[in-house]
Parts: C-alpha cells; sequence; structure tokens
C-alpha cells in the first residue's frame, strides 16, 4: 500500500492514522502544539491553521482552517502550515525569524496567556497573503473593519480572546505591511495547490473514502447510503467531538472535481455543493446580492472557509442559514445518484426536522439560482451576537417592483418551524399590491403568524414572531425610506 503523506510546514510527514483521528490531534501528536482545541465546534479559532487551497488552475491561496473539524485523512497530499511553521520552517523571512504578524501581535501587546494567539496568527496570516489585498493598500478605502493596509477584520471573525482584548490585536493587524518580495509563503501563491489524492482506508470499525471521481462517490454511495458524507466537516467534525458520533464509513466529497464548479450563465447561477462558501463568494463577486449579504453572517471566515451550500442543506437544519436565502431566490437543487440526474426546488425538498426528499444514495450536486436577481433583497439574521452566531431568526426577502406596485415577492423563514419555509400567505397577500406602509403593516402582521415557532434556550416563540414582524417593517423602511420617515414623524 502506497505511503500516505502530508507536507507540514515545508516537511513531509507520514499520516498514519486512523479516519477519525482530527487534523488537531494529527498536528499535536508531530510536536505541534500551537494549535489548540478550545470548543471542539469551530467558534473559538484557537486550532486555526494555513492550508493551500486551489485559486484557479495555476495559484495557490494561503487559507486558514479550523484544525478540530476534519479528520487528519482529508488532507492527504495537501500542504499545511502552523503557527510554528510561519516563523521557522521554511515560510516567510530567514529560518529563525518571527513571521511580520507574529512581530506585530508581540510588539503591540496582541497577547497575554497566549492560548489563542496561534489561531489568530494563522488567520492574520491567511488576510496578510490574501491577493486582493494589495490593490486594497491604498489608505482610501478603509474603516473601522478594513484597515489602511486593505486588513480585513472579518479574517478574524472566527478567532475569540478572552484575556486581551481585541484593540491590541486590531492594531497588530493594520500596521503589517505587504509581503516581501523573498516571502517563500508568498511566492508559493504562483504555483498551483496540490491535487486532491484517492484515499482509502480501512480499520477495524471505520473506513474513510476519498473517490477518484463522481462516477466512484455515486457508486459507493449506491451501494452504501448510510454512509456519513463529508465536505467542510463543519457539521460532522462537531457530532464526532461533542457527541462522540463514529460513522462506519466516511466518503469524502469536498475534492471532486464535478462538485466544484462555478458557472454563471445569462438565466441561472450553478453553484457545486462541495464549493467552500468562501469561494463562492468570491467568484460570484457581488453577482447575487441576497447571496452577498448571506456570506459575511454565515458563521465566521473560518467556518465559511469549509463549509459548502451541499453540507448546509444536505444536514436540513431548520436554522442553517442558507437556506431562507435559496427559497428567496427560487433556487433549485441538482441531486445525483447512480441512476441519474434529477432538479427538486428547494421549496419543495424539505420534508420535516432533518428530512429531505433525497433518496437513498442521492447527494446534492449543485444549486441552481435563476437570474437575474430580484430589485430588492434584503437578509436578517437575528442572533444574539452579530457575527459567528446561531441565528434565533432568519429572514429573507426578494422583491420587484412594478412602480409603486409589487409584481413579485418570495420570503424565506428559518428558525420558525421543524424546516426552513416559504412565507406563501405573505407572498399572496403582497403580490399586486400597492407598497405602502399600510400594506407593509398587514403583511408583518400575516408574517407574524406563519411558521411555528417555539420556546429554546435562543428565544421564546413571542420574540421570534415579534421579529418576523419587525422584519418586514425594516424591509419597508429600507425600500421606502422617505415613506417610512413620514410614518414615523
Amino acid at each position: 500500500m502506497a505511503r500516505r503523506t502530508m507536507t507540514v510546514n515545508g516537511r513531509t510527514m507520514t499520516v498514519d492514522v486512523s479516519p477519525h483521528v482530527r487534523l488537531l490531534d494529527y498536528l499535536r501528536q508531530q510536536g505541534l502544539t500551537g494549535a489548540k482545541e478550545g470548543c471542539a465546534e469551530g467558534e473559538c479559532g484557537a486550532c486555526a491553521v494555513l492550508v493551500a487551497r486551489p485559486d484557479g488552475e495555476e495559484r495557490t491561496r494561503w487559507t486558514a482552517v479550523n484544525a478540530c473539524l476534519p479528520p487528519a485523512l482529508a488532507y492527504e497530499g495537501q500542504e499545511i502550515v502552523t503557527a510554528e511553521g510561519l516563523g521557522r520552517a521554511p515560510g516567510a523571512g530567514r529560518e529563525g525569524d518571527l513571521h511580520p504578524v507574529q512581530r506585530e501581535m508581540a510588539a503591540r501587546g496582541g497577547s497575554q496567556c497566549g492560548y489563542c494567539t496561534p489561531g489568530f496568527v494563522c488567520s492574520m496570516a491567511a488576510e496578510y497573503y490574501r491577493p486582493e489585498r494589495a490593490g486594497a493598500a491604498d489608505g482610501e478605502a478603509h474603516s473601522h473593519e478594513v484597515g489602511p493596509n486593505g486588513f480585513d477584520l472579518h479574517a478574524l471573525s472566527g478567532n475569540l480572546c478572552r484575556c486581551t482584548g481585541y484593540r491590541p490585536i486590531r492594531d497588530a493587524a493594520f500596521a503589517v505591511g505587504l509581503p516581501e518580495v523573498e516571502d517563500r509563503l508568498a511566492a508559493r501563491r504562483t504555483l498551483p495547490a496540490p491535487p486532491p489524492l484517492p484515499t482509502w482506508v480501512v480499520t477495524e470499525d471505520t473506513e474513510f473514502v476519498r473517490p477518484a471521481s463522481l462516477a466512484e462517490l455515486l457508486d459507493r454511495y449506491a451501494q452504501h447510503p448510510e454512509a456519513a458524507l463529508v465536505a467542510g466537516a463543519t457539521d460532522l467534525g462537531v457530532e464526532v467531538n461533542i457527541r462522540h458520533a463514529r460513522p462506519p464509513l466516511v466518503l469524502a466529497v469536498d475534492r471532486l472535481p464535478e462538485l466544484r464548479t462555478l458557472d454563471v450563465g445569462p438565466d441561472a447561477v450553478e453553484i457545486g455543493a462541495a464549493l467552500t462558501l468562501s469561494e463562492v463568494e468570491h467568484g460570484l463577486a457581488g453577482r447575487v446580492p441576497l447571496l452577498e449579504e448571506l456570506f459575511p453572517q454565515f458563521a465566521s471566515r473560518l467556518i465559511r472557509n469549509s463549509a459548502t451550500f451541499g453540507g448546509n442543506l444536505g444536514t436540513a437544519s431548520p436554522i442553517g442559514d442558507s437556506a431562507p436565502v435559496l427559497l428567496a431566490l427560487e433556487a433549485t437543487l441538482v441531486l445525483a445518484s447512480a441512476e441519474g440526474e434529477r432538479e427538486v426546488p428547494l421549496a419543495d425538498y424539505f420534508t420535516g426536522y432533518r428530512q429531505t426528499v433525497r433518496r437513498p444514495g442521492e447527494i446534492i450536486r449543485a444549486v441552481r439560482v435563476p437570474l437575474p436577481p430580484a430589485q430588492h433583497s434584503a437578509f436578517y439574521k437575528i442572533a444574539k451576537r452579530r457575527f459567528d452566531d446561531i441565528s434565533s431568526v432568519a429572514v429573507a426577502i426578494a422583491m420587484d417592483l412594478d412602480g409603486d406596485t409589487v409584481a413579485r415577492v418570495r420570503i424565506g423563514l428559518g428558525g420558525v418551524a421543524a424546516t426552513p419555509v416559504r412565507a406563501t400567505a405573505t407572498e399572496e397577500l403582497l403580490t399586486g399590491a400597492g407598497w405602502d406602509a399600510q400594506t407593509a403593516a398587514r403583511a408583518a402582521a400575516t408574517l407574524a403568524g406563519e411558521g411555528t415557532p417555539l420556546d429554546d434556550h435562543r428565544a421564546s416563540a413571542r420574540y421570534r414572531t415579534a421579529m418576523l414582524e419587525q422584519s418586514l417593517l425594516r424591509f419597508h423602511a429600507q425600500t421606502q425610506p422617505s415613506e417610512a420617515l413620514e410614518v414615523a414623524r
């Protein structure tokens, strides 16, 4: 059997582990203990490392990911850099030097206990090497979230610090310059990323398979429909860590080319189910405004660097943030199996709590979003934190107006029923009506009655109902600001 390896900090290491050993555990077993386990759910970023991901066919993008979630075998043949590797083994500057982000963190007091610091450093390094940052580092378009050096603080949205405070970390982020010419990690970006390697590992009770093709995946899944599909492992990784799930067969789908397409046509956008949300965001570049609103509010950059639409919809969670948006966009899903493909409207996809119309052996191959997008759209995520949180209520609205009349409207809701739902009663009331304050008030009252919200630890049913009503009133105020101001007076 061929030796399984990965490249860590420039050194080739053997990956001889069981399928449920996480990347974090493997790295720490190699003595690379900078990455820590904080939450084991991908929420704190203490475990962050850098991985070489494709940036087109000929280039590499250094991407920060949570090492506490994916299995180590998912990175066979890949290149990883840890906080230790940034300053020592082949990386930026001379061997033994501090990396520029490490140097600024130290100089500006960005660390106290140090537990979270290596994760912050890796997320900062990913942003340090982001190719587009060079064009933004002109000092003209900066804000409290984007520095004069082009550093986007949202790159750190998945990293938590409990003792230092964020001001010195922000100061360090805004102080780093651009990579030097001799920076070897910067130079690495001009070469292709490592290709995915087919993997097959069998132990006494677990099997891990990275199929070589979509056809092989569908054949295996047809034979073993109970298998766990894993792309970014942002859901399965939590099940393994917190609930000690140990699926007997894991099929890795994240690097299959057939699931990583992004096609923008005149009538629709087709998004491959295994593209990460960060890749979709970068590839669409704002072409679908409602998706552009979703991305910054979907978990954190660390999670979006691994999470996929296929995984988020595959879990059929009633609080998944992508479903309400895609419902408002009237998206359809391309479902594939060994028997062929079929297309299903997302509105018909969910059948019950974490249940869908997917048949045994069937996967989500792609998501199709019709074009052109609606004239007006908004996504409201009500949660206890602004970023990196699970929503209590999610409301997505897409509306076309013909003058002052609602020509078409679609509203997707999350967190108010056993499944994500369309607010069909509200849609019917609005369609053909004048888009004025009185209509908005009536429609808001109707929206408050959609779904069957429950009391739980995130919010009460009464609060959720109130947020549904307020979301539509807010949307009206945003689309008709002068009228809303007059009513307020």
